[in-house]
């Protein structure tokens, strides 16, 4: 006899405007605890000294969180000149010094070679795996680490201003796996001094902005409230830009059942029309009722739709 999952079936998506000082994992555990909601999980960690957007899934949403965290990101963030730190930003040691301070005309000259397609080193005091270990578990130890670079894209990046000859203030878009604060140190390094990350915000992850979200504290007074539901948004938010197909009564039992259907001559146009030009086979086509209930994550495949990620209602 299957144990009972503690606290109660609650499925979507919460947008959380994270404060400074509090950790991704401390956020999630308050949001669920706000719905006592059974499962919940966040889509890309933001470090405690960073603010904004922070997606957290609760429920049946954990199975879209992969899809959350490929998607595109935004952020604002001001970059300190002349200290390089351990963790690259302010929460870090000063490990060197510099005197150079650049200038506008300097620095915008330079962004160009910042964005697009970029091989990045991580930062030491990241979450990337080393031998099985986090990176920053071994970097707290004392350890030295060594990390490869990685491919990164930045779609744009701009600068937005220079409160003083110390700081500058950029906004950011960019893709999966791109760490702001090896963006400052590189950049830095190429302007002829040294840098770090003193403050960073978030506004955006894909489909989830800042204007949408919610503030921690606001959110914990409804503890248990049905106010917070008003604040819960649907499991599909985070497929933004996969094609979507209604599908009917027996086709959604077949696939929540793990058995493929096939694919009707008036879905496969509509799908060839969202894709826009795509490859179709092993396309991922995000299934519902009718009524909007998601069904299932399905491929396609040899004229079929074949589910690999279904949605499970129960009570738990």
């Amino acid at each position: 006899m299957s144990r009972k999952k503690k606290g109660t079936p609650v499925h979507g998506w919460v947008v959380i405007d994270k404060p400074q000082g509090v950790t991704s994992t401390r956020a999630v555990a308050i949001v669920k605890r706000v719905f006592d909601a059974q499962k919940a999980g966040h889509a890309g960690t933001l470090d405690p000294m960073a603010t904004g957007v922070l997606a957290i899934a609760l429920g049946e949403a954990t199975k879209t969180v992969p899809y959350a965290m490929d998607a595109e990101k935004s952020y604002r963030f001001t970059a300190a000149w002349g200290e390089a730190r351990d963790s690259d930003d302010a929460e870090g040691a000063v490990t060197a010094t510099s005197d150079i301070r650049p200038d506008r005309e300097a620095i915008e000259r330079l962004l160009p070679a910042f964005s697009g397609m970029l091989d990045q080193v991580p930062p030491a005091y990241s979450a990337v795996k080393v031998e099985g270990e986090r990176a920053y578990d071994l970097a707290r130890d004392g350890e030295a680490v060594s990390l490869e670079p990685r491919r990164v894209f930045v779609r744009q990046a701009r600068l937005l201003g220079l409160p003083d000859g110390d700081h500058a203030e950029f906004e950011m878009h960019c893709g999966k796996g791109t760490y702001v604060r090896s963006w400052v140190r590189d950049l830095a390094l190429a302007l002829g001094t040294l840098g770090h990350v003193s403050a960073l915000r978030r506004t955006r992850v894909g489909a989830f902005s800042v204007d949408q979200a919610i503030g921690l504290e606001t959110l914990e007074g409804f503890m248990h409230s049905p106010a917070a539901f008003e604040h819960l948004r649907p499991i599909s938010t985070a497929l933004d830009g996969i094609p979507a197909l209604a599908v009917t009564g027996p086709d959604a039992v077949r696939l929540r059942s793990g058995n493929p259907i096939l694919i009707r001559a008036a879905q496969f146009a509509r799908i060839t029309e969202a894709a826009s030009g795509n490859d179709l086979q092993g396309l991922t086509v995000f299934c519902s009722t009718g009524e909007g209930e998601p069904v299932a994550l399905v491929a396609l495949q040899a004229g079929e739709l074949r589910p690999f990620r279904v949605f499970n209602f129960g009570t738990g």
